[in-house]
């Protein structure tokens, strides 16, 4: 999400950048949105300081003894009040965030104007790319063809998008993530962590997948709702989240 002060400072800034990758952002539109969410900000924060300083004249006028019953009647409308003030802005917020969850990252003044990939610029390369006598196979056909990777086995246990890995394999598999967690924690300083692999969308908001992406992740739906993680980005993200 983008940030909200730079959005309501200066909004057509925000439209010049996005505008570099085709996206257009209906600044008009966000200004009447953001508009009725400060107008029931300021109406909730006045009828808030209301309620507190008519809370005190209660105390006050019990204090010296005085009939408080119309007072209570007037700080329980005050109170049903901020209620429904609060409700609407609620409601007018939570529409606030859902429009600029939809809104893509602002480009870096290094990056190309476009659309999309095909307009990448190559800023460089090393070495070259080698020449084969043959045609190569990419890792699943070498996997299939080895016996280490079984896409028929796993359609049948879990569905699309899941192997089953066999033999040398699964044993590569689990040597080259041993190797790079060892190497990175004992030769770079990094900490090993292990975390959870089911998270609340919460988890997901802060890291950019939801909502755009929510098509592409594993739902677990229930009295409370979890995601399978996509990498392991999500979970250590959301260590130092607020």
């Amino acid at each position: 999400m983008l940030d909200s002060r730079l959005l309501r400072s200066d909004p057509e800034s925000v439209a010049r950048n996005l505008a570099r990758r085709g996206f257009t952002l209906d600044v008009e539109a966000f200004r009447v949105l953001e508009e009725r969410r400060r107008r029931w900000q300021v109406e909730a924060d006045r009828v808030r300081a209301e309620r507190n300083a008519h809370a005190k004249n209660v105390g006050m006028a019990k204090g010296r003894g005085e009939d408080i019953a119309p007072l209570l009647a007037k700080g329980e409308a005050l109170t049903a009040e901020l209620a429904r003030i609060d409700a609407e802005l609620t409601r007018v917020q939570s529409e606030v965030d859902q429009w600029q969850l939809g809104l893509p990252n602002l480009l870096h003044e290094s990056v190309p104007d476009g659309r999309d990939e095909t307009a990448n610029v190559e800023v460089r390369r090393w070495g070259e790319p080698p020449r084969f006598e043959f045609e190569p196979r990419d890792h699943v056909a070498l996997g299939e063809k080895l016996g280490g990777l079984d896409f028929e086995a796993a359609a049948r246990i879990s569905g699309a998008r899941f192997t089953v890995m066999r033999g040398e394999v699964a044993r590569l598999h689990r040597a080259l993530a041993q190797f790079m967690l060892d190497l990175h924690v004992r030769e770079h300083g990094y900490t090993e962590i292990y975390a959870p692999y089911l998270v609340s969308p919460a988890a997901l908001l802060g890291t950019g997948q939801l909502p755009k992406f929510e098509q592409d992740l594993f739902a677990m739906r229930g009295e409370r709702d979890f995601y399978l993680i996509p990498t392991a980005e999500v979970p250590v993200t959301n260590l130092v989240r607020e």
